[in-house]
C-alpha cells in the first residue's frame, strides 16, 4: 500500500489517482449501512401499523419496483462509470449542473441534525451504564410528581375558574407544578391530587369540574426523562435557552468517530461498516429473540402485520404516498451518496447487481426490525394493561420514549437498553459516513489540485465547521431545530431533485446512450432485459415521483413539535433552506448556458465526458478530452480550461435513435 497524500491508494487500485475501494464487500456493505439508517427501526414499523399492516406491504414493494430500485440503480451507474462525485458527474449534461451542488447542499444540512439524533443515542448509551435505568421511575428530580406515573390511573379534569385569586388555589398550583397562576383548567388530573385541592377548599368534585374519571397516566417516567432531562426543553423555538452540556459532549465524541472513521477516506470507512453494518442485525436478532418469549409479545406482532391487517386502506391516496416515501428516502436516493460511493467501484463491477443487492436487504431488515420493535411493544402495552396502538409512536417517541420504557420492563434492563442505544448508533454512523463522505468527494473532484492531497485537513475542517453548525440543535430549544430543519430539507425537495435527475438522464443526456454506457461496465444485455428500466426511466419513475411531489405540497402542513406550532418566521426559514438549494438548479443552467454558447450546446456532454480511465473508453469515447480533475493534479493546476463542445468522437457513433426511447 502507498500513500497519496492523505489518500491511502493501493498498488492494486485500478485508479491510482482517486483509489477504489478494497474489495466488493466494503462497497456493499458501505451502501447498506448508508440506506439502512435509523428510519428502517423508528419510522417503517410504525408506518406499517398505521396504514393497513400486512396490507402496507403491497404498495411498499410496488413503490420499490417502480420509483426506489431505478433511482438508486441510475445513482450507482453515473457514479461507476464516471467515477466522480454529485457535482463532477453532472457533467453529462452541463446543464444541470445544479442539480449537484443542490444534492450537497442538503447533504450539508442533513449532516449537521443526522448527527443531533446520533448524539442522542450517544447520551442514552451512556446514561444506561446504571443498576436502575434513569427512565424508570418517577422519583428524580426532573420528574412532575402531580403528572409523573409509570402506571395508569384515574385522572379527571379541573377547572377553578370559581375561585380566582384563591390563595390555596394558588398554593395547589405551585405545590403540583401544574401549570402557571393565569391558568384556571388543567387536564387529566390525578385523582388522589383533584381530591386534596376539594378537601382544602371545602368543596365536592363537581365544583371543580371534577364529573367523571377516566384512566390515564399523565406523563410517562421515561417521557419526562426526554423532554425535562436529555432535552430540557425550552416552551418553544423562541426560548434558545443556554447550551445543553451533556448533549453537546455527545455530539463532539459522534463527530470524533466519524472523523476518524473517515480519515482515510473509503479505506478506513469501509473498514469500519465491517461492525456498524452487521452490529444492528445482530442485536435485532437478540431483541427478536427476547421479545418473542414475552408476555404480549403476540399482541405486538398482530397489530404489526397480523390479524389487524386491513386491505381497505389501499384506497386511501395517503397509504400510497406514505409507501413512496418510505421506500425513497429509506434507500437515501437522490441524496449524491449513492453517486459517490460508487465512483470508488473499478470500472466493471456489476452495479445492476448490486442495486438488487442493497435494495433488497434495505426492505427485508425494514420488515425484520418490525418484529423485533413490536414484540416489545406488545409486551409493555400487556404489562400496562393497554392496547398496543394507545403505547406505540413513531419517530423520536418510539427510539427515546416507547421503546426505552418497553426495555425498562425487562429483566436486566440496563444491557437491553445498552445494546438498542449501541444499535441506534451504529445505524446512524454508516448513514453519516456517506453523507459526509458525499460531501468531501464533491469539493475533491471540484478542486483536486488544492484537496486531493490534504484529504484528512479537509475532513477535520468540514467536521469542525459542521459541529459548531450544530449548536443551536443542542440548546434547550435544539428539538425545534432539528424538528424543523428534517420537516423541510428532507422533505419535497428530495423528490424535486430525483425527478430532474431521472429527466435529465432519460430524456436530456438520452436514455439509450445511458444503457450503452451501463453496458460498456456490465456487458451486453438483451433488448428484453432494458425494456423495464426504459419504461421506469422514461415514464413510470418521473411520473409517480411527480405525483407524490404534488401531492405533499398539496396536503403540506406545517410542523409542529409535541403541539408546539412555530412561528411564522421559523417555517420562512425551513422554506428559504430548501429554496436556497434548489435556487442552484436555474442559476447554473443559465451560466452552462452563456458558458457553452447555447441552450443546446450545454445540454450536450461536455468535452471530457466518459470513463475516467482511458483504457475504458473504446471506441465511444476514444477521442474524449483527459478528465479535467486528472489534469488539474497532473499539470499542477486546477483551472484547466475545458471548451465544454460535444465530443466529435463520441458523437460519431452514436445516432440520433440513441437519445430517443
Amino acid at each position: 500500500m502507498v500513500q497519496d497524500g492523505d489518500m491511502m491508494v493501493n498498488e492494486k487500485d485500478e485508479n491510482q489517482e482517486r483509489g477504489n475501494w478494497d474489495s466488493k464487500a466494503d462497497y456493499l456493505l458501505s451502501c447498506i449501512g448508508y440506506a439502512v439508517g435509523l428510519g428502517n427501526v423508528w419510522r417503517f414499523p410504525f408506518l406499517a401499523f398505521r396504514n393497513g399492516g400486512g396490507a402496507f406491504l403491497i404498495p411498499y414493494f410496488i413503490m420499490l419496483a417502480l420509483a426506489g430500485l431505478p433511482v438508486f440503480f441510475l445513482e450507482c451507474a453515473l457514479g461507476q462509470f464516471s467515477s466522480l462525485g454529485p457535482i463532477s458527474v453532472f457533467k453529462f449534461s452541463p446543464i444541470l449542473k445544479g442539480i449537484g451542488i443542490c444534492m450537497v447542499i442538503l447533504n450539508i444540512i442533513v449532516s449537521i441534525y443526522y448527527n443531533i439524533i446520533i448524539a442522542y443515542t450517544v447520551f442514552y448509551f451512556f446514561s444506561s451504564f446504571t443498576s436502575t435505568l434513569p427512565w424508570e421511575t418517577c422519583n428524580n428530580w426532573w420528574n412532575n410528581n402531580a403528572t409523573c406515573s409509570t402506571t395508569f390511573k384515574q385522572v379527571c379534569n379541573v377547572t377553578v375558574s370559581s375561585f380566582p385569586n384563591n390563595s390555596i388555589v394558588q398554593r395547589w398550583i405551585n405545590n403540583f407544578k401544574l401549570g402557571t397562576d393565569n391558568d384556571t383548567t388543567f387536564n387529566s388530573v390525578f385523582r388522589t391530587t383533584a381530591l386534596n385541592l376539594t378537601t382544602d377548599l371545602g368543596v365536592n368534585l363537581t365544583d371543580v369540574g371534577c364529573v367523571n374519571f377516566t384512566t390515564a397516566r399523565g406523563t410517562s417516567a421515561s417521557e419526562e426523562y426526554w423532554e425535562s432531562y436529555a432535552l430540557q426543553r425550552s416552551v418553544d423555538i423562541d426560548h434558545t435557552g443556554s447550551v445543553v452540556t451533556p448533549l453537546a459532549l455527545s455530539l463532539l465524541l459522534a463527530w470524533v468517530v466519524v472523523y476518524f472513521s473517515m480519515i482515510r477516506g473509503i479505506k478506513s470507512s469501509g473498514k469500519v461498516v465491517y461492525f456498524t453494518a452487521i452490529f444492528p442485525y445482530v442485536v435485532l436478532l437478540i431483541l427478536l429473540i427476547r421479545g418473542a418469549t414475552l408476555e404480549g409479545a403476540i399482541d405486538g406482532i398482530q397489530f404489526y402485520i397480523g390479524n389487524q391487517t386491513d386491505l381497505t386502506k389501499l384506497s386511501d391516496a395517503d397509504v400510497w404516498k406514505d409507501a413512496a416515501t418510505q421506500i425513497f428516502f429509506s434507500l437515501s436516493a437522490a441524496w449524491g451518496g449513492l453517486i459517490a460511493l460508487s465512483s470508488y467501484n473499478k470500472f466493471h463491477n456489476n452495479c445492476f447487481h448490486d442495486a438488487i443487492i442493497v435494495c433488497s436487504t434495505n426492505c427485508l431488515t425494514s420488515l425484520f426490525a418490525g418484529f423485533s420493535i413490536f414484540t416489545v411493544v406488545g409486551h409493555m402495552a400487556k404489562t400496562l394493561g393497554k392496547q398496543v396502538d394507545e403505547v406505540v409512536n413513531s419517530g423520536f417517541s418510539l427510539a427515546f420514549v416507547a421503546y426505552p420504557e418497553a426495555i425498562a420492563q425487562l429483566p436486566v434492563s440496563p444491557l437491553w437498553a445498552i445494546l438498542f442505544f449501541l444499535m441506534l448508533f451504529t445505524l446512524g454512523l454508516d448513514s453519516q459516513f456517506t453523507g459526509v463522505e458525499a460531501i468531501l468527494t464533491a469539493f475533491i473532484d471540484l478542486f483536486p489540485r488544492q484537496l486531493r492531497h490534504r484529504r484528512a485537513v479537509l475532513t477535520l475542517a468540514t467536521m469542525i465547521v459542521l459541529f459548531l453548525l450544530g449548536i443551536p440543535c443542542v440548546t434547550e430549544a435544539g428539538i425545534y431545530w432539528l424538528n424543523l430543519i428534517d420537516h423541510y430539507s428532507a422533505g419535497w425537495g428530495l423528490i424535486f431533485i430525483a425527478v430532474l435527475e431521472l429527466v435529465g438522464v432519460s430524456w436530456v443526456y438520452g436514455g439509450n446512450r445511458f444503457i450503452e454506457d451501463i453496458e460498456m461496465m456490465i456487458g451486453k444485455k438483451n433488448w428484453v432485459f432494458w425494456l423495464y428500466w426504459r419504461a421506469c426511466w422514461f415514464f413510470i419513475s418521473p411520473l409517480l415521483l411527480l405525483a407524490v411531489l404534488i401531492w405533499s405540497l398539496v396536503t403540506f402542513t406545517p410542523p409542529d413539535y409535541a403541539g408546539v406550532p412555530y412561528p411564522e418566521w421559523a417555517n420562512a426559514i425551513g422554506w428559504c433552506s430548501v429554496i436556497f438549494g434548489l435556487a442552484f438548479i436555474p442559476v447554473m443552467a443559465i451560466v452552462a448556458i452563456i458558458k457553452h454558447g447555447g441552450f443546446f450546446q450545454a445540454c450536450s456532454p461536455a468535452s471530457d465526458w466518459g470513463p475516467f480511465l482511458k483504457k475504458f473508453r473504446g471506441d465511444r469515447y476514444a477521442n474524449m478530452d483527459e478528465p479535467e480533475e486528472s489534469l488539474a493534479v497532473k499539470e499542477g493546476t486546477n483551472g484547466v480550461e475545458m471548451k465544454g463542445e460535444p465530443n466529435p468522437g463520441y458523437h460519431e457513433d452514436i445516432d440520433e435513435s440513441q437519445t430517443k426511447m
